[in-house]
C-alpha cells in the first residue's frame, strides 16, 4: 500500500490532470499546417493524368528541361558553397563597422520578387550592362544561356546557405577556436579543422535548400535566362500553351526531385550532427 501511495504522489501531475487544453489546442494548430502544407502535394498525384505521364516523362525538350535545372543547381550550390560559406564565418565571427548593413543585403533577395532580382541582374549581366558588355565584347552571352540560369539561381538561392551556415558559425564555441590559435593554428587552418566540422550540419543544410530553391527559380531565370528551358520554366511554356493537363507530368519531375535531395540532406544532416559524423 505504501508503494502504492508513493507511486501516486511521485506522478507527473499532468498526468493526474488528464490532457491539458493547451496541448490540445497545439497539436490542432499543428496538424491544421501540416494538413494545409500537405494537402496540395496530395491533390497533385490524385490529379495526375497517369496514363500520360510516361510520354511526358519521355519527351525530349522535358527531359532536357530536367538536366538544365539540375546541372544549373548543382553548380549554383558549388559556387555558393565556395564563397557564400566563408561570408556566413566572416559574418559569425568578425566585427567590422559595415556588418549590420552586409547583413541587410543579405536578405534583400529573399523579399525581392524575383522578377525584380532578373531585372537587377540583367541590367548587370546582360548584353548592354557593365559586365555583360565585356563578355558580349568577345562573343559569350551571359543571358540566355546556361550560365544565365546559374547567376540568376545563385542571386536568389545564396541567403539560404549564408543565414544557415552563419547561424551553425554562432554555434561553435569561440573558446575552442581561440586555443587553437593560442597553440599556433592559423585562422585558416582553424576554419577547416575547428570550426566548419563543428557547423558542417548546418551549413550542410543550407546548401540543401540552396539546391531546392535553385532547381524550382523560375521568376528571375525567366527574366535572365528563359533561353535554355529550366524545369520550372518548361512547366510555364508548357501550361499555358497546353493547359494544366500538359504541365502535371512536370510537377510530378519537381516533386520527385525534390524529395529525393531532402531524404538525401536529412540523412546526411543526420549522420553528420556531431564532430566525427555520429548521429
Amino acid at each position: 500500500m505504501t508503494s502504492e501511495r508513493a507511486g501516486i504522489e511521485t506522478a507527473p501531475a499532468s498526468a493526474r490532470r488528464g490532457i491539458e487544453p493547451g496541448a490540445v489546442t497545439l497539436w490542432l494548430l499543428a496538424a491544421l499546417a501540416l494538413v494545409y502544407l500537405i494537402a496540395p502535394l496530395v491533390e497533385l498525384l490524385l490529379a495526375e493524368p497517369w496514363p500520360q505521364v510516361p510520354a511526358a516523362l519521355t519527351d525530349p525538350l522535358a527531359l532536357d528541361a530536367t538536366r538544365v535545372s539540375a546541372l544549373s543547381a548543382t553548380i549554383t550550390t558549388a559556387l555558393v558553397a565556395v564563397v557564400g560559406i566563408p561570408l556566413a564565418y566572416a559574418l559569425a565571427r568578425w566585427r567590422f563597422p559595415l556588418r549590420p548593413l552586409v547583413t541587410g543585403l543579405i536578405f534583400v533577395p529573399l523579399v525581392f520578387p524575383a522578377v525584380v532580382s532578373g531585372i537587377a541582374q540583367l541590367l548587370v549581366y546582360g548584353p548592354y550592362g557593365p559586365v555583360g558588355a565585356l563578355f558580349a565584347a568577345r562573343g559569350i552571352e551571359l543571358s540566355n544561356s546556361l550560365a544565365g540560369v546559374v547567376l540568376a539561381q545563385s542571386f536568389v538561392a545564396a541567403p539560404f546557405a549564408v543565414v544557415a551556415a552563419r547561424s551553425a558559425f554562432e554555434a561553435v564555441d569561440a573558446q575552442t577556436e581561440a586555443v587553437a590559435q593560442t597553440l599556433g593554428a592559423s585562422r585558416w587552418r582553424v576554419f577547416w579543422t575547428i570550426s566548419l566540422p563543428q557547423a558542417w550540419s548546418g551549413a550542410l543544410a543550407g546548401l540543401a535548400l540552396t539546391w531546392l530553391r535553385a532547381f524550382g527559380e523560375f521568376g528571375a531565370t525567366a527574366v535572365m535566362a528563359y533561353h535554355p528551358y529550366t524545369l520550372p520554366v518548361y512547366v510555364y511554356v508548357q501550361l499555358t500553351g497546353l493547359g494544366t493537363p500538359a504541365a502535371l507530368p512536370l510537377a510530378l519531375v519537381a516533386l520527385a526531385a525534390c524529395a529525393v535531395v531532402i531524404g538525401v540532406a536529412l540523412l546526411l544532416t543526420r549522420q553528420t550532427r556531431t564532430p566525427g559524423g555520429h548521429p
